[in-house]
């Protein structure tokens, strides 16, 4: 079942390795084509707060952002970060009940 599940979560676009980003990532309680483009964004992030990396160390790198732009650096950050944890905790669900919606359209 898992193989389905996996097999029928098809994305509408790429991850890249290193996007740009906007100011604030997605708030919506869906996952979007902005989310399927910064995936690897999201989990560099995630890896970094794991490692507890300083944030403005983390943004000029994986956002490409200003750290002397500090205000403006650090709400790009949290929000991208805030974003990233909404998928581990949220947004993967939404694609596993994706999945499971196509693979049940495509047995009948």
């Amino acid at each position: 079942m898992a193989a389905i599940l996996l097999e029928r979560c098809r994305m509408t676009a790429r991850p890249e390795l290193a996007p740009d980003v906007d100011d604030l990532a997605p708030t919506v309680p869906e996952i979007t084509t902005y989310d399927e483009v910064h995936f690897i964004t999201y989990l560099r992030l995630l890896d970094a707060e794991a490692d507890r990396a300083d944030w403005a160390e983390v943004a000029q790198i994986v956002l490409h952002r200003d750290p002397a732009d500090a205000e403006r650096t650090r709400t790009c950050w949290e929000s991208h970060l805030a974003r990233a944890q909404w998928m581990t905790k949220i947004g993967y669900r939404k694609i596993l009940e994706k999945a499971v919606i196509d693979a049940r359209a495509t047995r009948h």
